[in-house]
């Protein structure tokens, strides 16, 4: 394995439970991997339906963001809910887990957003913004997302309010680590 500088604990290498690829292994990693298995063993979606480590790549103001998102849920070819982790409060990663639903899709907007730092959650309403239920509970099921298709609203957002939600990813993704620079290395599967 890379020695990779890091402010991580990284314990080795791990087996992604969705893709089968291997990853370092880390604290956040690992909550990543137990929000997979909760989707797949609990709330009743296919690890075909999700995809693992989506990116949005923006550039404002000479500040390159990579922006992350965690999980990304579909329903028969239509992606419809997002998860983003991260430790410590969620209510500071509500408008960036909203910016990413909105434009991780140019053709359509992902309805549901969740924010959870692993222990505790948010399902948030994409459109308005408005937090929707509360817990690791308030995580849908399939069957419960299913159910609320009628009437989610997946029309993309509006082409002159793309540029500010990819500026507001842009803003509150930006990382610098106690060094006072980037954290992870180009390329590097950590984080």
């Amino acid at each position: 394995m890379a020695d990779i500088p890091s402010h991580h604990m990284i314990y080795g290498s791990l087996i992604d439970y969705v893709s089968g690829e291997t990853l370092v292994d880390t604290d956040d990693e690992r909550y990543r991997q137990k929000l997979a298995r909760l989707l797949v063993e609990e709330k009743g979606f296919a690890k075909s339906a999700i995809e693992m480590r989506r990116r949005i790549e923006t550039l404002f103001a000479s500040q390159f963001v990579a922006s992350k998102i965690d999980i990304v849920v579909s329903i028969a070819g239509q992606r419809v809910m997002i998860l983003r982790y991260g430790p410590g409060s969620l209510v500071t990663r509500e408008r960036p887990a909203l910016a990413a639903a909105r434009v991780l899709e140019e053709n359509q907007m992902i309805p549901l957003a969740v924010v959870t730092n692993g222990e505790d959650a948010e399902l948030l309403d994409t459109r308005t913004g408005k937090v929707l239920a509360t817990g690791l509970g308030a995580i849908p099921t399939r069957e419960a997302v299913v159910a609320l298709l009628p009437g989610l609203d997946f029309r993309p957002v509006a082409p002159e309010r793309r540029e500010p939600e990819l500026r507001i990813l842009n803003a509150f993704d930006v990382e610098t680590c106690c060094a006072g620079g980037p954290c992870a290395l180009p390329g590097a599967k950590e984080g």
